[in-house]
Order: C-alpha cells, then structure tokens, then sequence
C-alpha cells in the first residue's frame, strides 16, 4: 500500500476513535491541555526533532547543552502550568499539605545542586523536573481527576499507537532506527524501543481498566463503541510490543494486568493483593540478582547481562563520586565522568544507567535511594487503602504504580520527565487523601470515605460504601 494511502487511512481511523468516545463526559478544561502538551512530548521526541533541529550528541559536551528550541518549549508549559496551579491555590494547597514526602524529595534534589560539578546545567534540570509535578497537581485538582486521566489518555493514545504503527509499516525512516548491532528496531513515534515499550505499558494499563469498567456497565448505552475504541488501542499496542520487543514492558505490562484483574474482583483479600505483588515483584528481582545462571531471562529470549546492562552498572557504580549523596541532581552524566564512561563503551554513548535505582543512587546517593523508598512506600500503602475503598480505581493505581516499578528495574524510569516517573507522582499524590471539613471552592465532595475523608479520584465507586457510615470530620 502506498505510504500516501496508508496515512489518509490512518487519519481517518484516527478521527474515527475519537468519534467512538464522543461523549465520554465534559470536555477538557483548558487547564489540562497544558499536560496533555507535556505528556505527548514526553512520550514521543522532543518537538525540535519532528523540525530537523536536534543538534547532534556527539559527546557529553552536547548532552550538556540540549536543544535551546526544546528548553524554550518547556519554559513556555512549565510557566503555563504555574500560572494555572496559582490560579487553584485553595485547591492546591491541602494536596501539598498531605504529600510532605513528595515536596521533601524534590527539596533534597534542589539542595544536591550545590555539590554538582555543574550546578547551573543542574539547576535548569531541576526547574524542569517540577514541570512534572506541576503538571500532576493540575490533573489531580480538576473537578473529576479520574475523569481527567481518562480523557488525556484517550487522546494522548489515538496519537501516540496509530501513528507507531503508520510510521513503523510506511515511514520506516521514522518509525524504525538502525541499532549499534546493525539491525533494524521499532521506535514508531519515540526514539527508541524502550521509550515505546513504556507508553504501551503505562497506556496499556490504563486502557485495560477502562475496557474492564465498560465491558461490566452493561447499562451504558455507548458501550460497544467504548468497548470497539479501548480494544483497538489495546490490540495496538499488543501489536507495537510484540515489534519493538521491549521485554520489561512486555512483562512488566502483563504481570500489573494480573494484580489488577485480582483486586478488582468482588471477593478480593487484601492478603492476597499483597501476596500477588510480593510474587511479581520478588521473580523480577530473582530474575535479575538471584538467578546466576540467567535461566528465567534466557527462557523470555535474552541474554543473562540483560543486553549488556550488567556491563553498564557494574561501570557506573565504579564511578560513583559519592556514595552517600550521589553526584548531585542530573549530574552524573556530565563532564569528564560522562565522557570516561563514553571512552569505556566506544559503540554505546549512553545517558543513563539503564536502571531508575542505579540512576537515583548515582545522582543522589544513598540518601536520595532512602527517600524514593519512602516515596514507594506511602503510595504502596495508599493505594492499598484505596484497592479496600473503591476495587476500579485503586487496581488501576496499582497497576500504575507497579509498571514504574517494573520499568525502574532496567530503565531509568524514576528521572525527571519520564512518562513512568510522572504517572508514578499522579500514583502517590492523586491516592492521597484530603480531609474534607470545609471544602474548598471546586472540590467537589461526592467521593467520602467511611472515616469522612475525601478520595479525589473514586466518584464513580461510591456503590461500594455504606451510605449509613458516610459522615464529615
């Protein structure tokens, strides 16, 4: 088929979805748009690239400077944001008083600027990185926050999925990259394989629980063309993993969708959710560190390094200039340290450690390591509260939660503007819970749990609550 024919095809089947989930609720806030710019870079490339403007990294020495085109984009959207999060300050205000952890990590990171060899390139990052979390306190204060995530998702996906896979069978200049060991890879809109695998593992979880809550609302009447719209891009995106081959998101994507399916179910145990992630979690840690002889990795088509990632850590861990508190905020892949790791791996100029634990231990040591654990364990714990409260919207949490741990174990997930990392924040504050005594101007208090507090996210699960056991603090 010619590429011309196939990309009408494509735009047709492309206006076609969001037909499908026409009315899918109120439209989007002009707000949210703000996130949906920054969610559709992220998980795409950089706008500079689709322009030809990318300048060539050639040498840590251009990693250092970027794209001045890229950092002014962002600027633009990270002001955007700000104003926008100013402008819900009543809103604001009680989700930061309960996610004091979250603002703490992000206040060591700012302070880890003055032991970086370059703190102002560090200093820059670090101004991004709370574009992340701007953008989450954006989508968690709008009126319907579930509501919110299930609309950026929908249109983020009828983009990012039928474009990969346009770009992948009729652009292949665009859709496919040539690898280091001469063999072509799909990419489709991102980079890289890997960047590929993440979005359909991430979207891949949320559209799972969206065709689950539609398939048992037998009452809706939108339900076979809500059902036809979630089942295309899940089958894309089946389609897209099995062409990139990206193995952790291939795993990751199915074992989150069993723990998912298991607290979802009507007669759920909290035992045995608990159980389910100690075993997905616990074989992807002996797959990695307790397996010698790589069986369980070699049985899933790889090899025992994990296509040379071993190699990579057992080099940057050497290079750690201070175990305690790392080389400062984004910094470690700077300078004379980048370029010595450059010079080591001559056929493989990487920017990461391949590893979010690795990555996080070599910026900010093992005390940024101890606040990410901490971070991990508030939203483990809260999403479990929520699993207990509302089974739809806490197992799609969870998933969430359990796809930037997957991710985290051979990518470096847990960095700033990651698509992982900032599904991960929405995880840990958007399952917070806010204390409803007087609510503030646009909160809307339709979602109490039987102790009176406020779950922003689960409206549409108030059937598993008593009503006789609903009172406010």
């Amino acid at each position: 088929m010619p590429s011309i024919v196939a990309s009408v095809i494509f735009a047709i089947g492309i206006v076609g979805l969001f037909y499908l989930v026409r009315d899918d609720g109120p439209p989007m806030s002009k707000g949210l748009w703000i996130p949906a710019a920054w969610l559709l870079i992220i998980g795409s490339r950089p706008v500079s690239y689709w322009f030809g403007m990318t300048p060539t990294i050639d040498s840590p020495a251009g990693y250092l400077e970027g794209s001045p085109f890229d950092r002014a984009l962002f600027a633009v959207l990270i002001i955007a944001a700000f104003a926008v999060v100013i402008s819900r300050r009543n809103l604001v205000a009680p989700v930061l008083a309960s996610n004091k952890l979250v603002l703490l990590f992000f206040l060591f990171c700012a302070v880890s600027i003055l032991w970086s060899d370059f703190p102002f390139v560090a200093l820059k990052r670090w101004t991004k990185s709370l574009g992340d979390l701007l953008m989450v306190l954006i989508i968690v204060t709008e009126p319907d926050p579930k509501g919110a995530l299930k609309r950026l998702a929908t249109r983020l996906a009828f983009l990012l999925f039928p474009l990969s896979i346009l770009f992948t069978k009729y652009y292949p200049q665009i859709g496919r990259r040539l690898t280091n060991s001469w063999t072509m890879e799909t990419v489709g809109v991102a980079l890289q394989k890997n960047g590929l695998g993440e979005d359909c593992m991430v979207y891949g979880i949320i559209f799972l629980s969206m065709f689950w809550s539609v398939y048992r609302d037998r009452e809706d009447p939108s339900r076979r063309r809500r059902l036809l719209a979630y089942g295309t891009i899940i089958g894309m995106i089946v389609w897209l993993l099995h062409s990139c081959n990206s193995l952790t998101s291939m795993s990751g994507l199915a074992m989150a969708a069993g723990v998912m399916w298991l607290a979802r179910r009507p007669l759920r145990k909290p035992a045995l959710v608990h159980l389910a992630v100690v075993a997905v979690v616990g074989i992807s840690l002996i797959a990695l560190f307790a397996d010698p002889g790589g069986n369980l990795v070699e049985a899933l088509g790889r090899d025992r390094t994990f296509s040379g990632r071993t190699l990579i850590w057992s080099l940057v861990l050497a290079r750690q200039p201070n175990p305690w508190v790392g080389a400062g905020f984004e910094s470690f892949w700077l300078g004379d340290r980048a370029q010595a790791i450059w010079d080591a791996l001559p056929n493989l100029p990487i920017t990461s450690a391949h590893s979010g634990y690795v990555e996080v231990y070599l910026n900010l040591g093992w005390v940024g390591i101890g606040l990410l654990a901490l971070l991990l364990l508030l939203g483990y714990r809260r999403v479990i509260a929520l699993v207990r409260e509302a089974p739809p919207t806490g197992s799609l949490l969870l998933g969430l939660f359990l796809a930037a741990l997957f991710e985290s174990l051979t990518e470096a997930a847990f960095r700033m503007m990651s698509t992982a990392w900032i599904f991960l924040l929405l995880v840990i504050i958007g399952s917070s819970k806010v204390l409803v005594a007087e609510p503030s101007v646009g909160w809307e208090p339709s979602s109490l749990s039987s102790n009176g507090q406020f779950w922003p996210w689960a409206a549409e699960d108030l059937e598993h609550i008593d009503e006789s056991e609903i009172r406010i603090s």
